[in-house]
């Protein structure tokens, strides 16, 4: 059983990143499993409802199956209803997009988000997906927090990714990685341009909860035309502020508390 699972799981985030369906065989040649148990697991994940089969293409995509549960359990659990009003003023006081991401485990989710630019260049990535520790603000706020040993740790588990997927100043060694925390420490916050996207720069701090663990990061990302070095630093105040204020919220919500 734990095999199948194994195997759905994989299915299902590999159909994540291809939205416009993907034939069974590249699933199971991408995947290395065999054509038997990928059609095996296909069908299950079909009668389940969380995938669908393209009439006329045979190309299996995802459902909104999926979509709905994590909508619903993040309306339960409270985190927008604590959390946005504090987003949507921090993205209008900068006039960037501002996200919240999650501590789950060893990985950080983007799970509510704000966008302040009204005109002009707009940064607004997918939301639910999981953060590079190594090549990204939010992570570079999370690890700061940790000692040098733990954040290693994390990024050793999770690995730097494909150097094209990010930016020309991405880190690829521990030593550069090192670097950007303990400038990140001296700061109060993460600062990085052109790290985890080409052209663009974020800042990021950490929300805290009970014993002094970190819970979660607010971003706030823009355009490096834009939002260069200076805003940045002057933006490191209000998103100081809005850190704090959530983390004196977070006890409302109840996925919080479960930190």
């Amino acid at each position: 059983m734990s095999g199948l699972l194994s195997r759905a799981f994989k299915i299902i985030e590999h159909l994540v990143d291809h939205p416009g369906g993907c034939p069974m065989s590249a699933i199971a040649s991408d995947l290395d499993i065999p054509v038997s148990a990928t059609h095996r697991v296909l069908t299950e994940l079909v009668a389940q409802g969380y995938v669908h089969q393209v009439a006329g293409t045979g190309q299996y995509v995802l459902s909104f199956r999926l979509v709905s549960l994590g909508l619903s359990f993040l309306a339960n659990t409270g985190v927008t209803d604590v959390v946005q009003p504090m987003l949507d003023r921090l993205a209008q006081e900068t006039g960037e997009l501002v996200r919240l991401a999650v501590v789950d485990g060893d990985e950080l989710t983007f799970v509510a988000k704000a966008q302040g630019a009204r005109l002009g260049l707009r940064y607004d990535p997918d939301m639910g997906l999981s953060v590079n520790l190594a090549c990204s603000a939010a992570g570079h706020a999370w690890l700061s927090a940790l000692s040098d040993e733990e954040a290693l740790a994390r990024i050793s588990k999770q690995g730097f990714g494909r150097a094209e997927d990010f930016g020309k100043n991405a880190p690829r060694t521990f030593k550069e990685v090192l670097a950007y925390l303990e400038a990140t420490r001296k700061r109060g916050f993460a600062l990085i341009m052109e790290v985890f996207a080409p052209g663009m720069g974020s800042i990021a701090a950490p929300v805290f909860g009970a014993g002094n663990a970190v819970i979660g990061v607010i971003t706030v990302a823009g355009p490096l035309i834009r939002f260069d070095k200076a805003r940045m630093l002057a933006c490191g105040s209000t998103l100081l502020k809005t850190a704090a204020d959530v983390s004196h919220a977070q006890s409302a919500s109840a996925f919080f508390k479960r930190a």
